[in-house]
């Protein structure tokens, strides 16, 4: 993972769930790691209709990021779950490797979308945030997906995230925040790399991480540099929605999720706070907030 970037997926667009225009996010290759203790995180997998026939689904893939904030509560992006044919379904994997369990189940369940995606997946309800697309100042690109309760403990073992307090972030200042230790990690693919047909990004479907830096702060975003020269990595196209860390007080916080960046996923990773109002607002229904 070098830099994460959220994926936005659209029906016209479905077909290239990995490869859609801005925003999207992904975990660079250069100063990262596979993340297997990182259990929170995981995959947001959708099945949707590709052809005449909506009846069925036909079409199987993970398209996003997110984090586990309680026992049955995965927190993503809107721009993940909006936008979609009607009959899309959404599902959790909180595996390490989901593209190489979709991979498997694929050869186990040929043309059945559905029983692959709960081969590697549970599936829940999506709620996007009623407001989004917002504006650029609070874009109110934030989602939850509920999960049926105990479905995802009874397959894996997990911490929930833990939340940050109100205007935590704002309370720390540049100065708390430039010295504050900063992680994002995903399920997104990689940095652009040049190659005979242009630019592609390679990979996707594994938990990474990577160290980020603080950059910038205002309302409602906070600006992570992913520069390597720095030993940063970052996001990337598919690691939208996904989390990013903060050390704070010695105690890992989930400050904000992955919702944009450069497009070649080398520079910045544009990340969504989640200690704002705005935030909290919406989270107060689905969690309960520290």
């Amino acid at each position: 993972m070098s830099a994460i970037r959220a994926t936005a997926v659209t029906a016209a667009s479905c077909a290239a769930v990995l490869a859609t225009a801005l925003p999207s996010s992904a975990i660079n290759s250069y100063n990262a790691a596979p993340a297997p203790e990182r259990t929170e995180v995981g995959a947001l997998v959708a099945t949707w209709d590709n052809d005449a026939d909506p009846a069925t689904p036909d079409r199987v893939d993970w398209v996003c990021s997110g984090t586990m904030i309680d026992a049955d509560t995965f927190l993503t992006a809107s721009h993940c779950t909006t936008d979609w044919p009607e009959n899309v379904k959404f599902y959790v994997s909180l595996d390490q490797d989901v593209q190489a369990g979709l991979d498997a189940a694929a050869k186990k369940y040929p043309g059945d979308p559905a029983a692959q995606a709960n081969a590697v997946a549970v599936q829940g309800v999506a709620h996007s945030h009623p407001d989004y697309p917002g504006p650029a100042s609070d874009t109110h690109d934030i989602s939850v997906i509920e999960l049926p309760g105990g479905s995802v403990k009874a397959r894996w073992t997990f911490t929930p995230a833990t939340l940050p307090t109100a205007n935590q972030l704002g309370a720390l200042g540049p100065q708390g925040l430039n010295s504050t230790d900063w992680t994002v990690a995903g399920y997104g693919t990689q940095e652009a790399q040049r190659g005979p047909g242009g630019h592609t990004h390679p990979g996707g479907g594994v938990r990474m991480k990577a160290p980020v830096t603080y950059n910038a702060l205002n309302e409602t975003w906070v600006r992570l540099a992913m520069t390597a020269p720095q030993g940063n990595g970052g996001a990337c196209y598919g690691d939208s929605g996904g989390p990013n860390f903060a050390v704070v007080g010695g105690r890992s916080v989930l400050a904000a999720t992955t919702i944009t960046g450069d497009g070649p996923c080398y520079a910045t990773n544009v990340v969504y706070r989640l200690d704002t109002p705005s935030a909290r607002a919406f989270l107060s229904p689905f969690v309960k907030l520290p």
